[in-house]
C-alpha cells in the first residue's frame, strides 16, 4: 500500500500521484507542467501501460493535461471524474491538443531552417478524442467500487465546476486506510459554484498549498474595486485587458460584470462593451449556461429561477473568429477584453498585450495565479519591457493584480479545510505550491500540531506502516538550467536525464555504507564521467 509523488511536488503545476495497492496502480490526476518546467511535458516518469486506473479531480490542464499523453503511451483503462468535469474535459483536452499540434508545427518550421530533425507534438487531437472516450462520470457522494480493496467517492472541492476532492478507502493484507486527495481547494464565496465541502476523517491527507503563505483581500471589496479600475480606464479612453483562464475564471468574471452593470458601478460608461476573445471560453460559457443541478450555489440558483442567466448581460460580445479578434485593436472604442491564456503564455491574449501594454491609458488586470517563469508573472512582478512576436514592448499600461478573485483557498481557507478532520490525520502531505510556499505552509501545519511533510518528486510512502520509503529528488536536482530551457526535446537525452536522477537516488540510499564500498562507487562514477566528458 504505497503512495508515490509524480508531480506538483514543491511546485504548482503538473499534478500527478500514484497509489500501489493489491498489485494495481491507480493514478490521481496527470497534469501538464506550466511555466519554467514545461519542458518536462514530453515524458512521463512511469510506464503508462502499467497504470490500471485513473481518477481526475478536475478539468484544469495542470491536473488533466497529460491524460492524452498517457493514452498515447499505452494506457488502455478507464478514467473517472464527475459529470461536469467530463463535460469540461471534452473541450479542454481537444483545445490543449490543438495547441500541442500548432506548437510542433511552429517549432518544426524553425527547426528546418536550423537543420534540426522534426519533432512530434506532445499529443494530437486524435489522442485527446481517444482519452475522452475513456471517461466515466460519477456524481458527488456516489460510492465507486474501483477494484479489489479500493473504493472512492467525489466530494465537492468548490474550486471549479465539477471539481472534487477524492476520498479513498484502501484495504490490503487485512489493513484498511483512508486517504483524501484534496485536488484544488476552492475559495469561499465564489460565484456560481458552491463552497468546498468539508471532510471529517482520514488517516492521510494530500492537500494543495498554492496560497499557503498568504490570505486574500476581502471578497466584499472586490466588485467595487474592479469597477473603479474599469471606470478610470474607460473614461481615460483606454482598454481594460484581462488575461483569464478560459474555463472557470472567465465565467466568474462575467458573473461579476453582470452584477457591476446591474448596480451601475461604472458611471462613466454604464453599458461598456465586453468582449470574450477565446474560442475555449466561448465553449465553456455554454456549459456554464446549461444545467447546473448539483453544482451551482444558492445565489446562482436564485438568479436562474428568477428567469435570468447568471453570466449574460447587455453589450456582451463573443469573438469567434481570428478576424473578430484582430478587429478589437483596430478601433478607438474603450472596451473590456477578456482573453486567454490566463498566464499570458499562449493564445490571443499575447496579441492584445502587444497592442495595449505600451499605452499608458490602458490597464492590464490579473485575476488568477501566475506561475514562475510566465509572462504574466513577469508583468505582475513589475518588468518594464517585454518581447512579443519579436518586438520589444515598453510596459506603460497600469498593471493590477486582484488576488481576491482566486479559485484557490488562501492560508486561512486551507487551515479551515484541514481542521475539519477530527481527529487529526496521521500525516498530511503538502503539495501543489511553490517550493518556499509549500515549506512555509508545512511549517504552519506543524505548529498547529499536524504531522506534515513536503515530499520531493518521486518520493514514496508506505501507507500501511506510516513510513517513508524513498526521499525522492529535490527540485534543484531535477529542474533544467535556465540556459537549457527551450532546447529541442530529445527522447534519448530524456532517458539519460532519468538515469541521472536514478543515480542520485542510488547515491542517497548508500549513505552510511562502508567507506571502501563508497570509495569504489565514487571511482566508478568518476571513470564513467571522464569517458563521456566530451
Amino acid at each position: 500500500m504505497q503512495l508515490i509523488f509524480y508531480g506538483a511536488d514543491k511546485e504548482v503545476t503538473g499534478s500527478c500521484h500514484c497509489l500501489l495497492i493489491n498489485g494495481r496502480k491507480i493514478l490521481i490526476d496527470c497534469g501538464l507542467q506550466q511555466g519554467a518546467d514545461e519542458d518536462d511535458n514530453h515524458r512521463l516518469p512511469f510506464y503508462a501501460s502499467q497504470i490500471d486506473y485513473v481518477i481526475v479531480t478536475h478539468a484544469h490542464i495542470d491536473h488533466s493535461g497529460r491524460l492524452p499523453l498517457l493514452v498515447k503511451n499505452g494506457y488502455d483503462g478507464k478514467m473517472y471524474a464527475t459529470g461536469a468535469t467530463c463535460k469540461l474535459l471534452s473541450i479542454m483536452l481537444r483545445d490543449s491538443a490543438h495547441i500541442q499540434e500548432m506548437d510542433a508545427i511552429n517549432e518544426n518550421r524553425k527547426g528546418r531552417r536550423a537543420g534540426r530533425e522534426p519533432e512530434e507534438p506532445i499529443y494530437t487531437v486524435e489522442d485527446a478524442q481517444e482519452t475522452l472516450n475513456r471517461l466515466v462520470p460519477f456524481s458527488y457522494g456516489e460510492m465507486v467500487e474501483l477494484c479489489e480493496g479500493v473504493r472512492f467517492r467525489f466530494t465537492d472541492a468548490g474550486h471549479l465546476l465539477g471539481s472534487a476532492a477524492v476520498e479513498m478507502w484502501l484495504t490490503e493484507h487485512g489493513k484498511t486506510k483512508k486517504i483524501v486527495f484534496s485536488g484544488d481547494i476552492g475559495n469561499k464565496n465564489q460565484p456560481i459554484i458552491r463552497d468546498p465541502q468539508y471532510i471529517r476523517e482520514a488517516d492521510y491527507v494530500l492537500m494543495e498549498s498554492t496560497y499557503g503563505d498568504r490570505d486574500h483581500e476581502k471578497m466584499d471589496d472586490y466588485v467595487p474595486k474592479l469597477a473603479e479600475v474599469f471606470d478610470k480606464t474607460l473614461s481615460d479612453g483606454g482598454n481594460v485587458v484581462i488575461p483569464s483562464f478560459a474555463v472557470g475564471r472567465t465565467q466568474e468574471l462575467l458573473y461579476y460584470i453582470r452584477e457591476m452593470k446591474e448596480r451601475g458601478l461604472v458611471r462613466s460608461n454604464p453599458d461598456f462593451p465586453v468582449y470574450v476573445d477565446s474560442p475555449l471560453a466561448a465553449e465553456a460559457t455554454k456549459i456554464y449556461g446549461g444545467n447546473l443541478d448539483g453544482y451551482a450555489d444558492d445565489a446562482a440558483v436564485k438568479v436562474i429561477r428568477a428567469g435570468f442567466e447568471p453570466i449574460r448581460f447587455s453589450n456582451l460580445n463573443i469573438c469567434a473568429s481570428v478576424e473578430e479578434s484582430k478587429a478589437l485593436n483596430m478601433d478607438n472604442v474603450p472596451k473590456v477584453i477578456i482573453s486567454s491564456s490566463g498566464m499570458c503564455e499562449a493564445g490571443r491574449i499575447r496579441h492584445h498585450l502587444k497592442h495595449n501594454l505600451w499605452r499608458p491609458e490602458c490597464a492590464v488586470v490579473f485575476v488568477g495565479y501566475q506561475a514562475n517563469g510566465t509572462l504574466g508573472r513577469m508583468l505582475v512582478d513589475g518588468i518594464d519591457q517585454v518581447k512579443l512576436f519579436g518586438e520589444e514592448i515598453t510596459v506603460q499600461a497600469h498593471i493590477y493584480n486582484f488576488r481576491a478573485l482566486s479559485a484557490h483557498a488562501d492560508r486561512a481557507g486551507l487551515i479551515q479545510w484541514i481542521q475539519a478532520f477530527d481527529p487529526k490525520p496521521k500525516r498530511v502531505f503538502v503539495v501543489h505550491g511553490e517550493l518556499q510556499v509549500s515549506e512555509m505552509f508545512g511549517d504552519t501545519l506543524r505548529q498547529l500540531g499536524y504531522n506534515a511533510i513536503v515530499p520531493n518528486f518521486e518520493a514514496s510512502f508506505d501507507l500501511a506502516e506510516n513510513s517513508i520509503l524513498e526521499e525522492g529528488v529535490a527540485p534543484e536536482l531535477r529542474s533544467p538550467r535556465r540556459e537549457d530551457r527551450g532546447k529541442k526535446f530529445s527522447a534519448p537525452f530524456a532517458r539519460l536525464t532519468e538515469a541521472g536522477k536514478r543515480l542520485v537516488q542510488v547515491i542517497q540510499r548508500n549513505e552510511g555504507g562502508a567507506n571502501k564500498d563508497l570509495a569504489k562507487f565514487a571511482d566508478q562514477i568518476n571513470a564513467l564521467s571522464e569517458k563521456w566528458n566530451r
